[in-house]
């Protein structure tokens, strides 16, 4: 029976800060765009400004 007066009110301050942390991110936008995150993984915006042209040639070997 102690251990129920100490636990009840644990698990109402940790449902409350699970709450009030939901509604912090609610309001400061963490919500807004769920589709933009998955199609920006997909596409590649940044262009690739590199010269075309042979790769590097391999570095010499040196001998033991």
């Amino acid at each position: 029976m102690n251990g129920l007066l100490l636990l009840i009110p644990v698990a109402l301050a940790l449902g409350l800060a699970g709450l009030a942390a939901f509604l912090w991110a609610l309001q400061s936008g963490q919500f807004d765009d769920l589709d933009g995150a998955a199609g920006r993984i997909l596409f590649d915006d940044e262009k690739d400004d590199r010269p075309a042209g042979p790769p590097n040639p391999p570095s010499p070997r040196r001998s033991p």
